[in-house]
C-alpha cells in the first residue's frame, strides 16, 4: 500500500493502493486494486485492501498506507464499532481522537475510507473524519485518478455505484503505475 509519508520516512518506497468509494441511489460500493509495489518492482498483485467489518459485515473499509499500520487501524475501528454499534460516525470520531492523541497511533502511516448503508468517511492521522459532499471518496496512489473518473461518471444517469466504481478503477489502473486491474469490490 502507499506510504503517505515523505520518501525520507519511507526509504523502501512502498506504493500501490487505489481505493474508491461510490455512493449512488441508496447503494454504496467500495473498490480497491490489488497491487503492492516496492520501488519500481511489483511485489504482490492480489492484495485485499477492501473488507467488510462490524457486526454482520455492515461496514466496508478500504485502506491505504503501511500494511501493518492499516491493519492496526482496521482492528481499532472494529473495536469502536463494537462499542458503538450502528454508529459509524461516532466510531470514526472516537478512532480519530485516539489516532490523534495516542503516542503510538500518531506514528501510523495510513488512510482509511469507510462506509455503511447511510454514510461514507475518510479518516486520516491528522484527526480528520471527512464526509464527501458528492458521495465519492478516492485515496491512495491512484486515488485522485479514480476520484476524477468517478466524479465524471456520476453525470451518467443510468450507471450504478458498482459500474461507476469498476469503470473508474479501470481508468486509474490505465494511468497510475502503482495500480493494477485486479479489483476487489464490496457493496452494500
Amino acid at each position: 500500500m502507499q506510504n503517505t509519508s515523505s520518501a525520507a520516512a519511507d526509504p523502501i518506497g512502498w506504493h500501490g493502493t487505489t481505493i474508491l468509494c461510490v455512493r449512488r441511489d441508496g447503494h454504496v460500493t467500495m473498490a480497491g486494486d490489488g497491487q503492492v509495489s516496492m520501488g519500481q518492482t511489483i511485489v504482490k498483485g492480489n492484495a485485499r485492501k477492501v473488507r467488510r467489518i462490524g457486526a454482520g459485515g455492515t461496514v466496508i473499509a478500504g485502506f491505504a498506507g503501511a500494511t501493518a499500520d492499516a491493519f492496526t487501524l482496521l482492528e481499532r475501528l472494529e473495536s469502536k464499532l463494537e462499542r458503538y454499534p450502528n454508529q459509524l460516525e461516532r466510531a470514526c470520531v472516537e478512532l480519530a481522537k485516539d489516532w490523534r492523541t495516542d503516542r503510538y497511533l500518531r506514528r501510523l502511516e495510513a488512510l482509511m475510507a469507510v462506509a455503511d448503508k447511510d454514510r461514507s468517511f475518510t479518516l486520516t492521522g491528522n484527526g480528520d473524519v471527512l464526509e464527501p459532499e458528492d458521495g465519492v471518496i478516492g485515496i491512495g496512489s491512484g486515488g485522485n485518478y479514480a476520484l476524477a473518473a468517478a466524479r465524471a461518471l456520476m453525470a451518467v444517469p443510468d450507471l450504478t455505484a458498482e459500474e461507476i466504481a469498476r469503470r473508474s478503477m479501470k481508468i486509474a489502473a490505465d494511468i497510475c503505475v502503482y495500480t493494477n486491474g485486479n479489483i476487489i469490490i464490496e457493496s452494500i
